[in-house]
């Protein structure tokens, strides 16, 4: 908890250090940055307040939501900040710049902060894992969002009125001063303001920005004229995601090294406890042999799970891992693999990190890859299974292969059958045989326990160990009576010995064997393809049914799911934006270019080499909403300089320019607030860093989309939409 806390702690700083940066080089002013940076601490202690009110825990999800959201909640405060600087640019006191600012964009930022948040609320009914791990990731980021929101209205502009420098050139003769100016701040006319603004902006142009405007207004330009290249374009980054997207792999949970694991083992059936004591302790030499082993725990006859029963040949061992250490998790696992198939290879093992073991317990689906082999003949059943896997052993990244048959088979048991008359003869009690034949293998309580400590402590009562050395030292053991007559067990008592036998295991009714397998060094998607293609070169018989099932079944459930919360996001986002609008030419141009973000997270997960998992999923939903924030700004000012008069392909060319600085500045900003997680900085931070590398790429692809594809199609479709269908158009 406290490395998690100190992850938190340190990506907020680097995210508020790159933030200032990215506000210092495009606005060229301390006061600026100082106003924006604050909004950071302020919104992490207000979502501090609202989560304790809301009774959430901080656990490894808030913590990490708080993280990935520094980059966003400071974007509300640079768009205030940017506008209030570029109005006082334009000639107006502090005091004037505030009050035109807020007028002029505090509708757009409210819906630019709902559409980012909207696209959590189908989290709420999703169940599982996936609803497990991202709803305190989802409420987290949205009490940010809704309070960075109320800090940037309210806070930023108190700030600013103290921290932002006054204006240069000045000359207007108006007050600066709170108490005299607010009466002498006079509407002024919306054509006039917008060509103060755009003349302001012109002038503060200079050097490589200016050559980024210029060349941003020209391709723009050309979109404009030629949408079948733009057609193109977007079908090339289409085909550009699919491709990345099948050669990344896929997975249910991010790769992480939490620093230790769980080492499952299974002795041959009928081991005894001290057989299996005796081989485990040779299993704890060999790991702390390993340079990486911190310490070691074990349990025999048992094993980490809920409510697990198990025999004496089988248990776990809790191996924690040294904090700093040259190999990485999979590499320690990988040696320990080899040592113990080389020196015991008796006993089969299979290696899990303890938060996937978690995992697997909680969701009933223990291994990565499960082969259900469905018959009611059981004979067919303890055929085929080992040919199952044997098939998989050999395909290349599987590993921990057990066949569900020699896993499955209990030990040996001993059969007592007494004969009552036999025994009735002798001077005993058919109860009296069975009371004794248990002491002889597993003891019998005594009837008063032993006081130790005010504590009380059941003993057992058994033979000697001899006396059940073997079923001839059993049934030469002699046994006395409650009436002190004296007889052997094997004289009173047929005792037969029946091998081991295999676990009988049902799903929905029907009889089933499960092959089960880890994998290591290739990612889940490719290796079910891989056993998948093994298990369908067996040519199995007509009467075995295969499902695939274990985490490969989790996955897909959970894919499933997010793929409906991605629909309803999008579908909540239209009607946001809708209601913003009040047209269908913005929502689909937005949506067009939020959709087509994608493809941006399919290639940085492919460049990362990251494959595509539940946080990667998750993350390719919050840029839909993130997207849409640019778009609603960019689209919010083409409606303001249509209003002025402006031409409709003007006003897009325009509003392009006026909303490309806050639109790379709030871009940027987002990247750098995702950077430390990212690059995995700190406790924790591994879980999320799928999600980071998705939001950067997106967001990265949305600075040219939201630029070129959001302008563009909405000049088509309103266009459309004035004119009519087969009207000519110049």
């Amino acid at each position: 908890m406290k490395q998690s806390i100190a992850s938190v702690r340190d990506a907020i700083l680097i995210g508020l250090i790159l933030a200032s940066i990215i506000l210092v080089v495009f606005l060229r002013d301390w006061g600026t940055s100082v106003v924006a940076g604050l909004m950071i601490p302020a919104t992490i202690a207000l979502t501090f307040i609202a989560l304790k009110l809301m009774g959430e825990s901080f656990n490894l999800m808030t913590l990490g939501g708080l993280a990935a959201a520094v980059g966003l909640v400071i974007d509300t405060a640079i768009v205030v900040v940017e506008n209030i600087v570029l109005h006082r640019d334009a000639g107006q006191t502090r005091l004037q710049a505030i009050h035109s600012a807020l007028g002029e964009i505090t509708i757009p930022l409210i819906g630019s902060t709902i559409t980012p948040i909207v696209v959590f609320l189908p989290l709420v009914s999703i169940a599982g894992v996936t609803g497990t791990f991202f709803r305190a990731l989802a409420v987290t980021m949205s009490v940010a969002l809704l309070a960075s929101l109320a800090l940037a209205l309210t806070w930023t502009p108190a700030l600013s009125q103290f921290l932002i420098k006054r204006s240069t050139g000045d000359s207007s003769g108006i007050s600066d001063d709170p108490e005299d100016a607010l009466d002498q701040i006079a509407p002024e006319p919306e054509v006039e303001s917008i060509r103060r603004l755009m003349e302001a902006e012109e002038s503060s142009l200079s050097g490589f920005f200016r050559k980024v405007i210029n060349f941003h207004e020209r391709w723009l330009r050309r979109a404009l004229e030629r949408p079948r290249w733009l057609a193109g374009f977007s079908l090339a980054l289409i085909v550009i995601a699919y491709v990345c997207y099948q050669f990344s792999g896929s997975g249910l949970l991010p790769e992480m090294d939490e620093g230790g694991f769980i080492l499952d083992y299974i002795m041959p059936a009928g081991s005894s406890l001290a057989e299996t004591n005796r081989v485990v302790r040779h299993l704890e030499q060999l790991l702390h042999d390993i340079p990486e082993v911190e310490s070691t725990s074990r349990r025999t006859g048992l094993q980490l799970g809920l409510a697990a029963v198990t025999e004496a040949n089988t248990g776990d061992i809790s191996v924690k891992l040294k904090l700093s250490r040259s190999r990485d998790i999979e590499e320690v696992i990988a040696d320990v693999r080899a040592k113990i198939k080389t020196e015991e290879p008796a006993i089969d093992v299979e290696f899990v990190q303890v938060l996937q073991d978690m995992i697997s317990d909680l969701t009933g689906e223990p291994q990565p890859v499960e082969i259900k082999l469905f018959s009611q003949d059981a004979a067919v059943l303890e055929e085929w299974a080992p040919k199952v896997a044997d098939a998989i052993a050999k395909d290349k990244g599987v590993v921990d292969v057990l066949n569900g048959i020699d896993n499955t088979i209990s030990g040996p048991a001993v059969v007592f059958q007494v004969d009552p008359s036999i025994a009735s003869r002798a001077g005993f009690t058919p109860e009296e045989v069975a009371t004794d034949a248990a002491a002889i293998l597993e003891g019998e309580p005594s009837t008063t326990p032993v006081v130790t400590h005010d504590r009380t402590y059941t003993v057992r009562v058994r033979f000697p160990e001899e006396n059940r050395a073997s079923l001839e030292a059993m049934r030469d053991t002699l046994l006395v009576s409650s009436t002190g007559k004296t007889a052997t067990l094997g004289s009173l008592a047929t005792l037969t010995e029946l091998p081991g036998q295999t676990e009988i295991h049902r799903e929905n009714l029907l009889r089933n064997v499960v092959v089960s397998a880890r994998l290591e060094g290739v990612d889940l998607g490719t290796g079910v393809a891989s056993v998948k293609k093994s298990v369908d070169q067996l040519h199995l018989p007509s009467s075995i049914r295969v499902l695939y099932g274990g985490t490969y079944q989790v996955q897909q459930k959970s894919f499933r799911d997010l793929i409906f919360v991605l629909v309803l996001a999008v579908v909540l986002v239209f009607i946001v934006l809708l209601f913003e609008f009040r047209t269908f030419a913005a929502p689909l141009a937005i949506l067009t270019s939020a959709v087509l973000s994608i493809c941006g997270v399919f290639l940085a997960l492919f460049i990362t080499r990251t494959t595509f998992n539940i946080s990667s999923f998750m993350g390719m939903i919050m840029v839909i909403g993130i997207v849409a924030k640019n778009g609603i700004l960019l689209l919010d000012a083409e409606q303001k300089f249509r209003a002025a008069g402006l031409s409709l392909e003007e006003s897009v060319v325009q509003a392009g320019r006026r909303r490309l600085r806050p639109i790379v500045m709030t871009a940027l900003a987002a990247v750098a607030g995702m950077l430390p997680l990212a690059f995995a900085m700190g406790a924790g931070s591994q879980m999320l860093k799928p999600l980071a590398i998705a939001v950067i790429g997106g967001i990265l692809l949305s600075m040219v989309l939201s630029l070129i594809i959001t302008p563009a199609v909405h000049l088509f479709a309103t266009r459309r939409a004035l004119t009519g269908p087969g009207v000519a158009t110049s």
